[in-house]
């Protein structure tokens, strides 16, 4: 069995960032709310618990049972988990006087404390809390301070227990991975054998146990998700996998073809089915962008099921699932407010009456990547830019025609083109071509224009959660604005988005 970390979610903005923090130093470890962990079994080596929006004043604040925890195997309670290590245990936690949030310095730090073994004197910190613990339980220890906060840092005697209150997941905090990896690899004694390369050996080895001698489906999309999980699937059993690449009318230019040629090229499995014309008849005259969406994930499942019944004695519907859609689903508070419905279809499985694997369910995107990589495959699919499962349907603000696809494809393969030939694509995370229902005045030659205008759209990011605009130099953003303007008819002027998210999203619609 897996060794693990485990991390109780408090609500807190970072706590996915621990978790990355701990897999960076190839230990597994999973999340889970406060209020529904499972007990700890032997594979569980430590505990950390995060941060908080709550302060351990409020009435309802998280109040979890630490009897299984606490005392029995080590423990790290970070911002409101140090806090509530000490409210609860006889200490005392209030507002501070001044709310501490930024950069502060770890001026003091017990080097012979095996949580700071390494860490430089004066070291940079990040806080983030508007209460401080003015007072600790007799049994504890004070092991860091900083200017302003005397208890930075503790741990309890007699105890692999320890509190900070400070962030050491963030980037901010400068020796932060020394921290954790004092943690999870000097005191839990996590050897940090979880690669790339254990995981592909683990998830085959499950898949044919759990899978047996059935059959299953997959739904290919040309995206790393589900191309990664159609070649572990296809290394754990084979022929048995048949995979379906549906041609919604909505992907890029020769997008369709080139994506089918690589994943046959790959030795998948793989049926083609083009059903452009039944998604572009479907969208004529709607305009409202969930509308949009709930129409393309309806018809994706009808044409889906439709050619899974196709291949004989089916018994398990495979999906590319992530880590965060998992937690997502069962977060502190619940399943998050719907900003949009999620770009992967869902409904299949109810649908078909089909036992569901994901083999991806247990990584966050960047180390579906990683393990794409442990399983050699072509950078073409690998490393394209994330792509959602609606397409083009929602980079055309308003209705969706057959004319609308064909300029914006046009001006898509321009910018992406160019973004590949200049060597600026691997340096971005995302990049699109949104068409707009604007209209301006142009100029070309000696005839007034009244065309369209398009977007585009670059950012920066690691999964998408949070995202900045790209940097791109003006004159590639000039090089590439004159060409769609030049070679694509209907288009006469060209805009680019420089919001970040949050606030804006990374798709318009």
């Amino acid at each position: 069995m897996q060794e693990k970390i485990l991390i109780l979610d408090f609500g807190s903005q970072y706590t996915q960032l621990i978790a990355r923090r701990v897999r960076e130093l190839n230990v597994y470890c999973e999340i889970h709310p406060y209020n529904h962990f499972p007990k700890p079994d032997s594979t569980v080596r430590g505990v950390i618990l995060s941060g908080s929006p709550w302060s351990v004043r409020d009435e309802k604040a998280p109040f979890p049972d630490l009897a299984g925890i606490k005392g029995l195997i080590p423990l790290l309670g970070v911002c409101y988990g140090a806090q509530y290590l000490t409210h609860m245990y006889g200490g005392e936690v209030l507002p501070s006087n001044t709310r501490e949030y930024g950069r502060a310095k770890l001026v003091s730090a017990d080097p012979a404390d095996p949580l700071f073994a390494g860490v430089t004197p004066g070291s940079q910190v990040w806080m983030s809390h508007g209460d401080t613990i003015v007072r600790i339980p007799e049994n504890y220890v004070i092991t860091g301070s900083t200017g302003d906060v005397s208890v930075a840092a503790f741990r309890i005697r007699g105890e692999q227990t320890w509190g900070i209150q400070f962030h050491p997941e963030v980037y901010h905090t400068t020796e932060g991975s020394t921290i954790l990896g004092n943690f999870v690899k000097g005191i839990c004694g996590c050897p940090g054998n979880w690669t790339p390369e254990s995981f592909v050996e683990m998830t085959v080895r499950s898949l044919r146990e759990q899978i047996g001698d059935d059959r299953v489906v997959l739904g290919l999309s040309g995206g790393v998700d589900s191309s990664v999980a159609a070649i572990l699937l296809d290394r754990a059993i084979g022929d048995r996998l048949t995979s379906i690449f549906v041609d919604n009318g909505l992907l890029r230019k020769n997008e369709y073809e080139a994506v089918l040629d690589a994943y046959r090229r790959m030795g998948l499995n793989v049926l083609g089915v083009n059903a452009s014309a039944e998604f572009v008849e479907e969208l004529s005259g709607v305009n409202d962008p969930e509308t949009k969406r709930k129409i393309i994930g309806r018809i994706f499942i009808e044409v889906f099921d439709r050619e899974a019944h196709k291949v004989q004695n089916v018994k398990w519907l495979a999906q590319g699932t992530i880590y965060p859609d998992v937690i997502e689903s069962v977060s502190v508070n619940g399943p998050s407010a719907t900003i949009k419905s999620h770009h992967n279809v869902g409904g299949l499985p109810e649908k078909m009456h089909l036992k569901v694997v994901e083999p991806l369910r247990l990584l966050f995107k960047d180390e579906v990547r990683r393990v794409g990589r442990a399983l050699d495959m072509p950078a073409e699919i690998l490393d394209r830019h994330p792509f959602p499962g609606p397409g083009l349907a929602i980079r055309i603000v308003g209705e969706v025609t057959p004319a609308k696809l064909e300029i914006l494809r046009d001006a898509d393969e321009i910018f992406i083109s160019g973004l590949r030939r200049s060597g600026y694509y691997n340096k971005v995370w995302q990049a699109a071509v949104i068409l707009l229902p604007v209209q301006s005045v142009g100029v070309m030659g000696d005839e007034r224009t009244y065309e369209n205008a398009v977007v585009l759209r670059a950012v920066t990011s690691t999964d998408g959660m949070t995202a900045d605009w790209s940097h791109l130099p003006h004159e590639f953003l000039a090089e590439i604005s004159n060409q769609i303007i030049n070679r694509v008819r209907g288009v006469n002027r060209v805009v680019y988005d420089i919001s970040s998210k949050p606030p804006s999203t990374i798709e318009w619609e």
